[in-house]
């Protein structure tokens, strides 16, 4: 095996990587056994040039439109009182864990901007009940914290 580095696309965003659509060059390994697989990147050909136009396009549609947008949407999440409800067994220990997904539906039934689940990160799973804290990617420049608390149902 060769240690040049290969060319991907990137069909999500990738912290510290890229963004969808991006063209990058990581070491053969970390895009052989890691990216591809988990459908982060796609192989770079010459024929590919239109699929990252169509990546692009798809992610301006669904991306927060400008800057003031995600601060507009930063300032809202702040205020914002999300409330989850999970079965918990004893101890306050939850059966499984709270996913981004749930996050962000709870967002939305609480009056939350819409969110999309790749934009939330969570550093440790969630699986007590309590008070917890996430991030939310809004834009490339805008983060917000997001307090959530999760009660036992």
């Amino acid at each position: 095996m060769s240690g040049k580095p290969m060319k991907l696309i990137l069909t999500q965003e990738v912290t510290g990587l890229g963004t969808p659509g991006d063209v990058v060059e990581v070491k053969a390994g970390y895009g052989r056994n890691y990216l591809v697989p988990r459908s982060l990147a796609m192989p770079w050909t010459r024929g590919s040039e239109k699929q990252i136009d169509l990546i692009k396009r798809a992610r301006q549609a669904r991306e927060i439109r400008s800057l003031d947008d995600a601060r507009e949407a930063a300032s809202r999440l702040s205020g914002l009182k999300v409330r989850l409800q999970k079965r918990a067994g004893s101890g306050g220990r939850l059966f499984g864990s709270i996913s981004t997904a749930d996050i962000a539906e709870a967002v939305r039934n609480a009056g939350g901007p819409e969110l999309d689940k790749r934009k939330i990160e969570v550093k440790n799973p969630i699986k007590t009940i309590g008070a917890h804290q996430v991030a939310v990617r809004l834009h490339p420049d805008v983060s917000a914290r997001l307090d959530i608390e999760v009660a036992a149902s």
